[in-house]
């Protein structure tokens, strides 16, 4: 029988130890893989990822076929190493050898190879797939039986290979996805994917025209009064109604009176009441997802929100919607309204009929949006009693005084942070 040398061996076992490293970093970097990123570079025809990727849709035999060859070539180098250090040092050879050959393998096909397996999947995995994808081919065999023993095993302990679930991402993984693209993606685009991912968090009530603030008209007004209501009118739609919002007899569209108005005839309650439209009812609770896709059936651009007794709670129009996504609109007349004053002291003085997701999204807080939808609510709901004037509470990390109470409501408030309160040596 032939005995090779011991050059010989030592050659063997480098390439064996090279073979070792190439299973460890093709191991890792098959594994590290970003499958999302690997998803879109195969959809661009990259051939390294699309054969990356074919070799992925089986994990099992990829994981069957690289411990097959990495343990093989781990217990070659082994046996190897056991005759030439037999050969060079005697009977105590084995052992030296053993340490020595622990000590390579740890480093030169272990850690470093791993290492850069870890660091850049993309560039290992993506040159070590046509090498896999042909092992595969010659030792299907081998990878077979290995695999149907290995899920035999599971199978006992009530796992199944074949159930294996998708790799798909939830709404708050998306969403810390996103905000690690960091530079990748601009800020303002970044926000607008926010503003998507959260339309089905954020109900009408917290984005709508609080009813009082609603801008609407009372038909029961004299002709004189009305027009002059039509001629101030902001808003191209106007609620309609007699003595009381709740009595609301429709929609009128400003188009269908600017005639009217322009050729100076009388505007009365008579006048107005055919050029009504019907109005539409949006139950309060409703997501804004659904309310979206509601308004796009509908071909409708303003709602009325209801509660369950029926009674008028607000107004939803679809720009008011769409500004959860894409951010207020420069021509949008409310703009022209601001309820929040920065105070020169850092503070800052809000009407209270403000909505909490407004003064959160213009102040960048983060108040409670959970419960009440407008300051007075929060206030109120704080305090469980009507506040005097000067009345000061803590909310969380925020300070509100109370600097004026109308008709049993907060008609305005001072709000800062604890950490820029006036006097604190941190404005």
């Amino acid at each position: 029988m032939l005995e090779l040398s011991t050059a010989a061996l030592l050659l063997i076992l480098l390439v064996l130890l090279f073979l070792s490293a190439y299973f460890s970093s093709s191991e890792t970097a098959m594994m590290a893989l970003n499958r999302y990123r690997l998803s879109h570079l195969a959809e661009q025809n990259e051939p390294g990822a699309r054969r990356a990727q074919r070799l992925l849709e089986t994990p099992d035999r990829l994981i069957g076929l690289i411990l097959t060859g990495n343990n093989f070539v781990n217990n070659a180098a082994a046996t190897i190493v056991t005759i030439i250090s037999t050969r060079l040092l005697g009977d105590s050879g084995p052992v030296v050898g053993a340490v020595t050959l622990t000590v390579f393998m740890l480093i030169f096909a272990e850690t470093m190879p791993k290492t850069l397996g870890a660091l850049h999947p993309e560039r290992v995995a993506f040159s070590s797939a046509p090498i896999l994808q042909a092992l595969m081919w010659i030792c299907y065999p081998i990878v077979w039986a290995v695999n149907m023993l290995a899920n035999a095993v599971l199978y006992v302990f009530g796992i199944r290979v074949s159930g294996s679930a998708e790799m798909a991402l939830s709404r708050e993984e998306l969403r810390t996805v996103l905000k690690e693209a960091g530079s990748l993606i601009p800020r303002k685009h970044r926000e607008m994917l926010f503003g998507v991912l959260d339309l089905e968090r954020v109900t009408v009530e917290d984005i709508m025209t609080p009813r009082g603030e609603i801008d609407a008209l009372d038909l029961d007004l004299p002709p004189t009064e009305l027009r002059d209501q039509l001629m101030m009118a902001r808003h191209t739609r106007l609620p309609c109604y007699e003595g009381s919002i709740d009595n609301l007899l429709g929609i009128l569209h400003m188009r269908k009176v600017m005639r009217l108005l322009a050729a100076n005839e009388d505007i009365s309650a008579a006048v107005l009441r055919p050029l009504l439209e019907e109005p539409y009812f949006i139950p309060n609770g409703t997501d804004l997802n659904k309310q979206l896709l509601h308004f796009q059936r509908r071909k409708q651009r303003m709602g009325i929100i209801v509660d369950e007794y029926g009674e008028i709670e607000g107004m939803l129009t679809l720009d008011d919607l769409l500004e959860e996504v894409v951010g207020e609109f420069t021509t949008h007349p409310q703009a022209f309204d601001l309820d929040i004053y920065h105070q020169a002291d850092g503070t800052y003085l809000i009407d209270g009929t403000t909505p909490i997701r407004e003064i959160n999204r213009h102040c960048h807080w983060d108040l409670p949006e959970s419960g009440p939808k407008t300051l007075n609510g929060l206030v109120l709901e704080q305090l469980e009693s009507i506040p005097d004037q000067g009345t000061s509470l803590r909310v969380g990390d925020y300070v509100i005084e109370v600097t004026s109470v109308i008709d049993q409501a907060v008609r305005t408030a001072r709000l800062c942070k604890v950490d820029d309160m006036p006097g604190n040596g941190n404005t």
